[in-house]
């Protein structure tokens, strides 16, 4: 099983919690708009990533496995 990130663009606020939490999977642009560098982590980075989604205030994000 693998992991994937999912996000929803229209929930998004981009304050950035989760870059804070995960900056290698997520960044913040210049417009507020949210980019995910990978969507699909290997399994050993899981911590960070439920740690980025939970700090989402919005809940903007969501942590699959497939």
């Amino acid at each position: 099983m693998g992991l994937r990130i999912e996000l929803d663009p229209g929930k998004c606020s981009g304050l950035g919690l989760c870059e804070a939490e995960a900056p290698e999977l997520f960044e913040v642009q210049d417009d507020g708009s949210l980019t995910v560098l990978d969507e699909r982590p290997s399994t050993d980075r899981r911590a960070e990533c439920e740690a980025a989604v939970a700090s989402c205030p919005t809940e903007a994000l969501r942590l699959l496995e497939d």
